[in-house]
């Protein structure tokens, strides 16, 4: 089958050039991090760029459960489209981490219910839906920290973090660093909870690439934007 999707096409057309750009290679790959598709993801976004934004095909792409399908779905679909219980939904269903990730990330953040689900999401049981809601806040941390309490959510992250499952401990983790980085009101506290944690201390780095150990984290990033500056001199 020759790779000719039009613009508008069907969900049996798109489910065939999936099945079409399916790799074992690419698939071995993926599966050693959850994610369980062999479609390479440059291929998928030439897919999505191709048939451009199609709400009610990325409606029925998600509906079929496949990840690729979810993943292209999520590439052309309107984020600010979707109902708060929509994504609610959509949220508990993506427990592969590749759709799980961009759903927060290219749909979630851009919707007017962004903040509802944030606050819903954070105090979730499930560990995983919990992971979303502190993604979200750590985009808040970042972007629009007015209205925060960020002493609150270092003492949640002291107590918490530690024993989380990873998903939620990496998330947790990542505000943690977040809000050193941009609070420097905060930034010895971060720090101090990241070493006494000791989370992610001895996660495996690749060469040029920053370790997600907090304190290694924080302390990276804010020499790299006290530096810039005094480049542009």
């Amino acid at each position: 089958m020759t790779q000719t999707t039009p613009t508008k096409a069907t969900v049996a057309e798109v489910m065939a050039e999936l099945a079409d750009l399916d790799d074992p290679k690419a698939r071995a790959v993926n599966e050693r991090h959850g994610d369980d598709h062999g479609v390479n993801l440059g291929s998928l976004r030439a897919l999505a760029k191709r048939l451009k934004t199609q709400q009610e095909l990325a409606r029925q792409l998600w509906e079929t459960g496949e990840t690729a399908a979810r993943l292209l779905a999520i590439l052309i679909c309107r984020p600010k489209a979707f109902e708060r219980d929509e994504l609610d939904a959509m949220l508990r269903e993506a427990r592969a981490p590749k759709v799980h990730d961009w759903l927060v990330n290219y749909v979630v953040k851009k919707n007017p219910h962004a903040e509802e689900l944030r606050l819903a999401w954070s105090a979730d049981p499930d560990p995983v839906v919990a992971s979303a809601g502190w993604a979200l806040t750590t985009e808040r941390v970042a972007k629009k920290p007015a209205g925060l309490d960020l002493a609150g959510l270092l003492d949640v992250i002291d107590a918490e973090m530690k024993d989380a499952p990873d998903r939620l401990q990496w998330a947790m983790n990542h505000c943690l660093a977040q809000i050193g980085i941009t609070h420097a009101e905060h930034r010895a506290r971060a720090i101090d909870i990241g070493e006494r944690l000791e989370v992610l201390k001895d996660y495996p780095t690749s060469p040029g690439c920053t370790s997600p150990f907090a304190p290694i984290w924080i302390n990276e990033i804010v020499r790299r934007q006290q530096e810039t500056p005094a480049r542009q001199v």
